[in-house]
């Protein structure tokens, strides 16, 4: 099969096109027929080892899995030992290793059936980006019908899901975004729409009971001039976090960091949310497997609208 492959840690240009073997799903694994696949930052920070403490899980001098993408949509070709949920010819959407190639292991608990109503390229932008949009707003922001959210960062590929998941909880949406992508970030369900090069959010003078913050280019304490006594701000990324954690035993404000943990569960509330028109996947555009490099490399220059999809076969 032909995969992209990742031997070295370095630059996009650090992949190759490769034939290689196809993989067998060990016990409690999918194998998956790979339509589409999804970038997500989490591939090129592997693919440049950072941060270095990462590498103690992903190999220390070189990765010690060389296959590349996670975010994938496809049919299951085959399953492992003790498999339960799909069955061959299943239509399913989730992470998994190995993404940018033509088939891919899963473990099912990693997987949910595909939203009927998506195409494998829509479907394939969702998984990790969606899930964190959720994870940040229901479960770190505890979102609530009627409160104020912010969304810093909303025409990209998290904050276009977290507006559409925010106004599916009920709440009232600002989105903080550039000026080509004003209406496209209205268009999804945004009540406010703040262009950054024409407006400081910081000094809007509006309170938000809810901060997601999915860009990081602004302090805490800048943030903090439109926060809600018990504003809840959450960083999406790791890194992020550990800074603004400074600030908390002095203010009032609960600061929160997510990771996406991929489970079953929450791909199934999100197929749900899919199924029912009130969330969907937003792509700047999509590129043949070939061409992998060259769209991680644009996707690192931070300015592709909502998701960057991989077409496969």
């Amino acid at each position: 099969m032909k995969a992209i492959i990742c031997r070295r840690y370095g630059s996009p240009e650090a992949l190759t096109f490769e034939e290689v073997a196809k993989p067998s799903p060990a016990e409690g694994n999918v194998l998956v027929r790979v339509r589409a696949a999804a970038i997500n930052p989490l591939d090129w920070r592997i693919l440049k080892g950072e941060p270095f403490l990462a590498r103690i899980v992903f190999g220390l001098r070189r990765p010690k899995f060389n296959g590349a993408g996670r975010d994938l949509a496809g049919e299951v070709e085959a399953v492992g030992p003790n498999v339960t949920r799909f069955h061959p010819g299943d239509q399913v959407f989730g992470a998994g290793l190995g993404a940018f190639a033509e088939y891919a292991c899963a473990s099912e608990k990693k997987l949910a059936l595909k939203p009927a109503n998506l195409t494998f390229e829509q479907a394939a932008a969702v998984p990790i980006a969606a899930i964190t949009a959720l994870q940040a707003l229901r479960d770190k922001g505890r979102v609530q019908a009627g409160q104020r959210v912010l969304i810093n960062g909303a025409a990209g590929g998290v904050g276009t899901f977290a507006v559409q998941i925010a106004k599916a909880f009920g709440a009232e949406v600002t989105g903080v975004c550039g000026a080509r992508n004003v209406d496209m970030v209205r268009s999804i369900g945004a009540d406010h729409v703040i262009d950054y090069s024409r407006e400081d959010f910081t000094k809007a003078g509006r309170r938000f009971d809810i901060i997601v913050e999915c860009v990081g280019n602004r302090s805490f304490p800048e943030c903090r001039r439109v926060m809600s006594r018990d504003c809840r701000y959450v960083l999406v990324g790791g890194p992020k976090a550990m800074k603004a954690h400074f600030w908390s035993p002095f203010v009032t404000q609960k600061i929160k960091g997510v990771l996406a943990v991929i489970n079953p569960a929450d791909l199934v509330v999100l197929k749900d949310l899919i199924e029912a028109g009130k969330v969907v996947p937003v792509i700047d555009r999509c590129c043949p497997l070939g061409e992998v490099p060259a769209a991680i490399r644009y996707s690192l220059e931070g300015h592709a609208r909502g998701k960057v999809v991989i077409r496969v076969g």
